[in-house]
């Protein structure tokens, strides 16, 4: 959450019950991970009566750990949305080649969940015993839910990558009809669109996900695109299609005399989600954020100082504006769903936040009594008072300054070494919420946290405690001198290079992304090449689950520059070749490292490195297009490369430029 300022009660309970009814109400469910959906749509429900009974209780003065579990649990259903939305409009056969992730993703959510409601007072708070009895009911539960993977979606995804595997014309078009069927894909148009999206996917994956995964989803469309020709009649559908497109083009392009009072006063456009503002006058959401968000705090009509940001929607406005739309054959999907980039642009509102002093006292007030719990109480007070701050310094800045400043960093720090592994992973977290506001780099390393963070990262007690400490890491060698100061420790890049290995995909992230930023200082380089980095980082490239591999080449390009590096570099065989492919599928970030690794090894790796790469049939074409296409970085080093190569080649009379 990107605000610094703290959720009042209020305003947090009306967002909570937006976001959640927004979440409820989607009108239709993704074809995939049907049950990880529907039984997280009522758990959701669940949680809205509990909002809506807290908030008609009309209590000024919620405790403070029960405003610290609504905030975590508005940050969970907002990423529950984001998942779902995902499920619902991205590439349907991707999310079912996807399943098992997704279903660990809605796994993590629930357990979440679980761990916000530990920290629930319910005892504090005026609900009903029936709304007490299903909370405490929904606690119990996702404390001991197991991981739900749909054993019928991983049959189906089977077939799929047997399809996949298989000559177009070896396949029996029943099978790919059926398959297709089970994630939605039943007219031309779903799959034409399904091919849109794998397109996109594309893309998306081209700077994490590896040449594998990309590889896969180009395998995706050209099946989809033969299959598509199988199983339809194109000519006929054509004319289908051409029908469709025509009509929606026709009402997409005619033009309304839309009412005063439906158009936002900032835009003059219909209002596809009205909200009111503290001077009681009504805008669409995405101008009204867009005008907050760039720095102005009064009613843009009125010219009234708005005493508080809560953006509160309009229901009856926008019951009469879907009713109008309807009236006038206006497609419900152009006035209720925003387009992408609105999207974005809302995600960036201070929705529901108060800015006044009250805010920053309430916050001043939670942190000091917090820390307090976290000097003085028992073990499982200091576990809940550090899960408390490390959910408190996920709200931005101003709570990250305030909670150093009520002192909590030292205890946070004496904590790292708990034999608790919850306590343990908590504190590690705050330190790394903490660290990313820059004043308290210089306060989290003068407490002298780096040897309990190293000793976290390299034998904490949970892999999510590592990972943490990873981020942590990065976070802290965001200053020029903290690189020097961490690379000191004898464990620290070794601890790294052990995580790179060993971690989840967010934590080899995590790893490389430290060990990126520490390697920009020389002494760090010898370190990280010491410590086994060099082949590990080549294996991670070929690795389709890894996801990392532009963080993986920023390392290795980082390393060329040292001797021992080179060295170690020009050992691996398979990595010419997979650099060449990487100038083809990589990202530009990729494209870019791809290219100054191979005209260094070019450069000090002599006729060797270049004569593998004449042979190599993609390398002159991949290059010329980059000399072509690329950034200005890229073209430069290709420009210089394809010189080199064109040097090696004048003995034999056979230029390649």
């Amino acid at each position: 959450m990107g605000s610094s300022i703290f959720l009042q009660s209020n305003s947090l309970l009306e967002s909570l019950i937006h976001l959640s009814n927004e979440v409820s109400s989607i009108e239709k469910l993704p074809s995939i991970q049907v049950r990880n959906v529907s039984t997280m749509l009522r758990r959701i429900k669940v949680l809205t009566s509990l909002f809506e009974e807290i908030q008609e209780s009309n209590n000024p003065m919620l405790p403070p750990s029960s405003v610290l579990c609504l905030s975590e649990l508005f940050s969970v259903i907002r990423r529950v949305k984001s998942t779902m939305e995902g499920c619902k409009n991205g590439s349907s056969l991707w999310g079912l080649i996807q399943t098992e992730r997704l279903s660990n993703q809605f796994h993590v959510f629930v357990k979440e969940i679980a761990r916000a409601l530990d920290i629930l007072p319910l005892s504090l708070l005026t609900v009903t015993v029936d709304i007490k009895e299903q909370i405490e009911l929904l606690h119990r539960q996702a404390k001991r839910v197991e991981l739900y993977v749909d054993p019928k979606e991983i049959q189906t995804r089977d077939v799929l990558l047997t399809l996949m595997a298989s000559e177009k014309n070896m396949f029996d078009v029943e099978t790919v009809k059926h398959v297709f069927n089970s994630v939605g894909l039943k007219t031309v148009l779903d799959y034409e669109e399904e091919m849109s999206k794998l397109e996109d996917e594309v893309h998306k994956q081209a700077g994490t996900g590896g040449l594998i995964v990309v590889s896969n989803i180009n395998k995706l469309i050209s099946l989809v695109s033969y299959a598509k020709s199988m199983v339809f009649n194109e000519e006929s559908e054509e004319n289908d299609v051409r029908q469709v497109s025509g009509s929606v083009g026709k009402s997409t392009s005619a033009s309304f005399n839309i009412p005063d009072e439906f158009r936002c006063p900032i835009s003059l456009d219909l209002m596809k989600d009205p909200v009111i503002v503290a001077s009681g006058h009504t805008y669409d959401r995405s101008s009204i954020a867009q005008w907050i968000n760039t720095g102005h705090y009064t009613c843009p009509k009125s010219g009234q100082k708005l005493i508080h940001m809560a953006l509160i929607p309009n229901y009856a406005l926008k019951s009469l504006v879907h009713q109008w739309c309807q009236e006038n054959n206006i497609p419900l999907i152009e006035c209720s769903s925003n387009v992408e980039s609105e999207k974005k642009t809302c995600e960036k509102a201070v929705d529901h936040i108060s800015t006044t002093k009250v805010a920053i006292d309430s916050v001043k007030r939670t942190a000091e009594f917090v820390v307090g719990k976290l000097a003085m109480g028992s073990v499982d007070i200091q576990r809940q008072a550090a899960y408390e701050l490390r959910l408190l310094a996920k709200t931005g800045m101003d709570n990250r300054r305030i909670i150093a400043e009520a002192g909590a960093i030292p205890f946070l720090v004496t904590m790292l070494s708990s034999n608790d592994p919850r306590t343990q992973e908590n504190a590690v977290t705050a330190l790394l919420n903490l660290s990313i506001f820059d004043n308290n780099k210089i306060l989290i390393m003068a407490a002298g946290a780096i040897k309990n963070i190293v000793d976290v990262l390299e034998s904490g007690k949970m892999m999510e405690a590592r990972e943490n400490a990873a981020a942590a890491i990065f976070s802290l060698s965001m200053i020029d001198d903290f690189k020097v100061a961490i690379g000191a420790h004898s464990q620290a890049i070794p601890a790294l290079v052990g995580l790179l290995r060993e971690g989840t995909t967010t934590g080899k992230r995590d790893a490389a992304m430290a060990l990126c930023n520490l390697a920009l200082y020389n002494a760090n380089k010898l370190k990280t090449v010491a410590a086994g980095a060099v082949p590990l980082l080549i294996e991670l490239l070929m690795d389709d689950k890894a996801g990392i591999t532009d963080d993986a080449l920023g390392v290795l390009a980082l390393l060329l520059s040292c001797p021992r590096g080179l060295e170690a570099i020009k050992k691996s065989r398979p990595l010419v070749p997979l650099l060449i492919d990487l100038l083809r599928f990589g990202s530009a970030k990729g494209k870019e490292n791809s290219i100054t690794l191979l005209l260094g090894l070019c450069k000090d790796g002599g006729e060797e490195v270049a004569r593998r790469l004449l042979i190599n049939p993609r390398s002159i074409p991949s290059l010329q297009s980059l000399a072509a296409d690329g950034s200005p970085k890229a073209r430069r080093k290709a420009d210089a490369l394809l010189r080199l190569l064109n040097r090696c080649c004048s003995q034999s009379h056979n230029p390649v430029g």
